[in-house]
């Protein structure tokens, strides 16, 4: 598939998805959608691809749904979220552990690799929807952040009134929801909303550091099985957690990766993963 409004690189496999539409702060189009989905379960079936990480171009990340999509809408002449992200997602990813992290939108779930959002400016409304569904958020000190949709006399889409309190609790979602105001980076960070915020112009070297951590440091095999095990989990109780992880441990043990860290641990040098 070729791309129009994202831009996709894979580097030190790190692959890196940009989305691109820098006129409009990259303002969410259907086309966009469908290559973000696309590019994503390209890179997770990349064996060269070990970390995902998202951006935006120029001086925004994600301004949310084109207005014009939205105009279309509200005359009722189409727009909005074209039905294709969905209908692939719960095709595409029927292998999903679990249904609901097949669904669209909440794909990047189900990607067995880590995802790393480096949000370099405002992002909103259905941008913000989908960095929740990633693994990690970092954001610049420039970054600013609205739930937008109580302001546009719409509701929280796509599963984000289930995943936001699980990233920053009742109080916290009630507030960014129903006031639909903007928060700065030191506030996302506070409530939880961010991993870390860093300084604008050493947000991607920032981000890259951590990228490159996790893909030459960390058993691929490792993370794709606790990321499973993370997301649904969250559909699940302890008894049942626990019976899971007991096994995934005894999984393990035979496994070329686990070889390989012990190994490199006692031999003083850097782990050869390979995922296996």
């Amino acid at each position: 598939m070729s791309y129009e409004q994202i831009r996709y690189d894979v580097r030190d496999r790190v692959a890196t998805i940009t989305m691109s539409r820098p006129e409009r702060l990259n303002a969410w189009t259907p086309t966009m959608g469908r290559e973000l989905y696309d590019a994503f379960h390209r890179a997770g079936a990349d064996d060269e691809v070990r970390v995902i990480v998202v951006t935006g171009d120029g001086r925004g990340y994600c301004a949310g749904a084109d207005m014009q999509s939205l105009k279309g809408i509200q005359e009722g002449t189409g727009g909005g979220d074209a039905p294709a992200p969905a209908d692939e997602a719960r095709t595409r990813g029927a292998d999903a552990a679990h249904p609901a992290l097949a669904t669209a939108y909440a794909y990047p779930c189900s990607v067995p690799k880590p995802v790393v959002a480096a949000i370099n400016g405002p992002v909103a409304g259905l941008g913000f929807t989908h960095m929740l569904y990633y693994d990690l958020r970092i954001a610049s000190d420039r970054a600013r952040f609205t739930t937008a949709f109580a302001r546009r006399g719409l509701i929280a889409e796509h599963g984000s009134s289930w995943m936001l309190p699980r990233l920053v609790g009742m109080a916290h979602a009630c507030d960014l929801l129903f006031s639909g105001r903007v928060v700065d980076a030191a506030e996302a960070l506070a409530m939880g909303l961010v991993n870390r915020v860093v300084p604008h112009d050493e947000l991607l070297a920032r981000v890259y550091e951590t990228a490159a951590e996790m893909a030459t440091l960390c058993s691929p095999r490792s993370i794709r099985v606790m990321k499973r095990m993370l997301y649904t989990h969250q559909f699940t109780d302890l008894a049942a957690a626990t019976t899971e992880a007991d096994a995934e441990m005894l999984a393990s043990f035979p496994s070329a990766d686990f070889r390989e860290g012990v190994a490199s641990f006692l031999e003083k040098r850097p782990p050869r993963f390979t995922g296996r």
